[in-house]
């Protein structure tokens, strides 16, 4: 197929998040018109693409109008239901395909994937039945166990150190197909986001280094401050094993645990840009929602550059709020005035606790400066300096 060229094209995301509100930006800055799918009638995606379709994600006549008026059409979030996918791709071109997208949403079948593609995961144990939970190897205890679909940011998931807790765990998850995986000394989180076109051109941002806090990206620090180099190499090849495996086409977060014993094991994959790559856009040449863009236009995908060292701060909707519960905006001046600042807000109508709202990109010459202006900001904004 040929590109779909700048100013020519009407590009279609399905959900109105953050991730496609900054695809929309992208879109837009390089020439296209976008339209969203999304059943939120209020929706930071849908608030700056020139059209927004209010409709569920398996409505035929909101997919059949999105798929009449874009040229290709992507998705912001990895729960969107593949059929929806499936739907639109006998229509226009979709990218990731629905097959892809559908790995990504089931644990047990990314698992299964990794091991496919020769890539090493915790080791683990697919939960869909008593029998299967009677015969895991209490080798994998203490774990987490995990709901195989729609888990994320922490939810779906319990610790478990006993038999007896993980019997107890399954039933509070409602029984539902779970993923048990053992638990693992961790040196660090790291994720490495890969860009693959549907010609098979694949590259690679730097390997990234992150930290969590209940279960929530938090900070992301690039170059990754503690990881030497054939780590890194790794990872990179790693996930480059990965999307070539599952023919993917846009982008792809690949994230994965480095053990305090050296080895590397993949923990999960989203495909769509991620929390952890939103440094990319003030830090590196071409920013991750430009190669997903790209990507689905069939346009070239330049090898990213990093040309500062960046650290970002994910910014909850706690920080509105004072410690007595009532609201108060937080200190943007203050936090603005330090050096390579930059601030992104997702346009959401109202804060709430644990809701993702920004995030805060620094960005410096080296990366014990963009370190210790990250620390400034975070004591500015009133979150925790332990990075």
């Amino acid at each position: 197929m040929p590109p779909l060229l700048p100013g020519t094209a009407t590009l279609g995301v399905l959900g109105g998040g953050q991730l496609g509100r900054m695809f929309v930006h992208a879109a837009q800055a390089m020439g296209y018109r976008c339209i969203v799918l999304d059943p939120d009638a209020i929706s930071p995606a849908g608030a700056v693409a020139e059209k927004h379709i209010q409709a569920d994600y398996l409505d035929h006549l909101g997919l059949a109008q999105l798929a009449r008026d874009c040229d290709a059409i992507t998705t912001e979030f990895e729960n969107v239901p593949a059929l929806a996918l499936e739907t639109l791709a006998g229509m226009r071109v979709v990218a990731p395909a629905a097959a892809a997208v559908a790995v990504c949403q089931d644990r047990a079948v990314e698992k299964a994937h990794f091991e496919s593609a020769g890539v090493p995961c915790a080791p683990h144990a697919v939960i869909t039945n008593d029998i299967e939970l009677a015969a895991v190897d209490p080798a994998l205890l203490p774990g987490i166990l995990k709901t195989s679909r729609m888990g994320y940011d922490g939810k779906g998931q319990v610790r478990v150190k006993t038999a007896a807790e993980l019997v107890q765990a399954w039933n509070d998850l409602k029984r539902v197909p779970c993923v048990l995986e053992q638990m693992l000394p961790l040196k660090a989180e790291l994720s490495v986001l890969v860009a693959r076109g549907a010609d098979g051109q694949v590259v690679t941002y730097p390997v990234q280094q992150n930290l969590h806090r209940g279960g929530i990206l938090a900070v992301t620090e690039v170059p990754a401050p503690d990881v030497p180099a054939e780590v890194a190499t790794l990872a990179i090849a790693s996930a480059r094993q990965v999307a070539q495996a599952l023919a993917y086409v846009g982008v792809l977060c690949i994230e994965f645990f480095w053990l305090d014993d050296g080895r590397l094991v993949v923990n999960e994959m989203a495909p769509r840009p991620h929390n952890s790559g939103h440094w990319t856009m003030n830090g590196a040449s071409v920013s991750q929602f430009e190669l997903q863009v790209r990507a689905l236009a069939g346009l070239p995908l330049p090898e990213p550059r990093q040309h500062s060292a960046s650290v970002m701060l994910n910014l909850l909707g706690d920080l509105w709020f004072t410690a007595e519960g009532g609201p108060t905006p937080p200190a943007w001046d203050r936090v603005l005035a330090l050096p390579g600042t930059h601030l992104h807000l997702y346009g959401k109508a109202e804060a709430r606790h644990g809701r993702k709202m920004g995030h805060l990109n620094i960005t410096a010459d080296t990366p014990e400066a963009a370190h210790a202006v990250a620390l400034q900001a975070a004591a500015l904004l009133g979150l925790p300096t332990d990075f």
